[in-house]
Formats: structure tokens, sequence, C-alpha cells
């Protein structure tokens, strides 16, 4: 009777222990089918933070529009190049976005695979690469972000010349181009404008060696604060820094194109080598260059590199054409190959 007993209560153990491992391999199974499904519908953009150009809202209508989540990333160009660098042979990252030059990089370093999303043959020629591995989704102009308030009765600047007359003195900032990539875009511009080309640097260094008279500030990091705060009156930067201070911010502040001339340098996108997600990552670079897309970069006060895509609304806040016919972009790779080299002369002889 025991022996039956005990019999009895081993096969119940042993069927609910089956129902018990059944259920949880169950659980299982439906959480990993959870997570698959939403791997697949997650993109991993690195430098998507959603302070700059936007990105918030540009995430918040990708995951509306198409079901694809992207969270928010705050690494920078040079770390996102770094990173998919070390990641090489694991990718992360489904897509990215960085500077032209870093693009550029990337391509080179065969990091970057070939994709040529909608809208990709409406980008000028120079704005990407022929193949895809890079594209244009919008640019920044380099010129003078002016306070006019903390400038008094000093006149607003209007060119590269102006900036070098003492009633300049102390006035006058612009990030160090031997490390920050917005004030390498400046040597860029302020050389090409004064008869320099990518493989000389010379007029480039002339101008800062001689601003360095009239005691300039040279932040290593954005300095976006601290022209709105009147601590920099007039800082070298991108139009839409400009825009953004004067229609969001309320401030005083005016954006010139120097009469000298200056240069539009584009943001591009790419989609990783062997990343995790490719299809997921294609629409998102379908996304970002489609009407809505490209409106919200507008609406940012980037200029898109489909302008049509624009509003009106968002076009009427821009310097007219004629003022931006003044920036002509460059040859992005030569600028890219000549970046090192032109960072330690200005570190040498102008630091």
């Amino acid at each position: 009777m025991l022996k039956r007993t005990l019999r009895h209560a081993t096969q119940a153990l042993g069927v609910t222990a089956t129902l018990g491992l059944a259920a949880t391999a169950g659980a299982g199974l439906t959480a990993l089918t959870s997570t698959t499904a939403q791997a697949a519908d997650t993109a991993i953009c690195y430098n998507c933070p959603p302070e700059w150009a936007d990105w918030g809202t540009q995430l918040e209508a990708i995951e509306a529009d198409t079901g694809i989540r992207v969270p928010q990333d705050n690494k920078n160009s040079g770390q996102s190049l770094a990173s998919i660098t070390a990641e090489q042979n694991n990718p992360v990252a489904d897509v990215v976005y960085y500077g032209v030059t870093f693009g550029i990089q990337a391509a080179e370093q065969g990091l970057v695979q070939p994709y040529k999303p909608a809208h990709f043959d409406d980008i000028p020629d120079g704005l990407k690469d022929p193949d895809g591995k890079w594209f244009a989704i919008h640019s920044g102009t380099l010129g003078f972000m002016v306070n006019v308030d903390a400038l008094g009765d000093t006149p607003v600047p209007q060119s590269w010349a102006d900036l070098q007359k003492p009633e300049y003195r102390g006035l006058i900032g612009y990030l160090d181009p031997s490390s920050a990539f917005v004030g390498y875009v400046g040597a860029v511009a302020v050389n090409g404008a004064l008869g320099g080309s990518l493989d000389d640097f010379t007029p480039a260094i002339d101008f800062f060696e001689q601003l360095a008279d009239n005691d300039p500030i040279v932040p290593k990091q954005t300095a976006y604060a601290r022209v709105l705060s009147g601590e920099i009156p007039i800082l070298l930067d991108y139009d839409f820094n400009a825009y953004r201070a004067r229609y969001d911010d309320g401030a005083n502040v005016e954006f010139v194109i120097p009469e000298e001339g200056s240069v539009t340098v584009p943001y591009v996108m790419s989609l990783v080598a062997n990343d995790p997600n490719p299809e997921a990552g294609k629409r998102v670079l379908d996304y970002v260059l489609s009407d809505k897309g490209q409106s919200i970069w507008a609406d940012a006060y980037l200029r898109p590199v489909r302008p049509d895509a624009a509003s009106e609304e968002a076009q009427a806040k821009f310097l007219p054409a004629s003022d931006y016919a003044r920036a002509e972009p460059v040859d992005y790779a030569r600028m890219a190959a000549a970046q090192r080299d032109f960072a330690n002369r200005y570190a040498r002889e102008v630091n």
C-alpha cells in the first residue's frame, strides 16, 4: 500500500514538474519572441542627441510614422566613429550620424555599407558618396553668431577683416580648430575666403596669429550659452545655432555670412556595415530624407539637403539666398585628409 502511494505521488510530481517545465519554457519562448520582435522594431543610431538639430522631434516622428523605435544617443561625431571602429567585428549600431569628414573616414575604413535611400538622387553630387556609403541630410553654414546687445555701440562685423580691427578686442570667440570640428570648419572657411586651399592653410594660420592680438576666447566645447549671456559677443559658429538663439530663445542675435565668403558643411548618415537590424536601419534613413523628415530639419533651422521640403515659414527665417551664395561647398574628402596636418600646424604655430 505504501509503495503504491509513493508511486502515485512520484508520478504526480513528475507530471507537475513536466507541466512546470513546459510552462517555464513557454514563458521563455514568449519572452524571447517578444524580445526578438522588439529588436526587429528598433534601430540603433549613434549620435542622435535630442537637443541637437531637434533629433528629439525627428525620433518621435520616426516611431509614430514607421513603428521603428530609435533610442536617443548622446555621442558626438568622433565618439561615434570610435565606437563603430571598436565594434567592427560585432556591430551594435544600425545607422550613424556625423560631420561629413567623419563619414568619409568611416567609408574609407570599411565601417559602413552602401545604401541609397529614397530621394538619394535628389542629393547634389559632392554631398554624397556615389555608392551611398554616406550622404548628407542637412547642412550648416559657418559665419558670425553675434549678440547685438552685448556689442553695445560697436557695429556688427561684416567681414573676416573686420574681426582684426581693434574695436573687437576681447569680443570674439571661436572653438579650438585643432580639436573641435566646428573650429576646423571655421579654419577652412577663413582659409578659402582669404585665398588659401586645402593644400595650403597659410592664410588661415596667418589669420589666427593676427587675431591673437585681439585676445579671442577659444573654448574647447560648444559656447552657445556664453553667446546668449554676452560673455562671447561674436562667435564663429553655424547659422542654425544663431537662428535658434533668435527665434527660440528670443535673443537679439544676428547671423552674418562674411563678405569674403564662407563654407557650407553637411552632416551625413550611413548604414553601419553588418548592422544587427539592416531593414530597420534602412527605413530610418529613408525617413530622414522624406518630405516630413526634411521639414523637421528645416524647422530646427538647418538647411535640409532637399530644400523644396522646407515650408515657406521655415524658409522665411533663413537669410536670403543672395547671402548664402557667398558660402560654398568644398572637396570634403580633401578636407578630411587635411584635418590632422592642419591641427598639428595650428597647435605648433598659433597655440
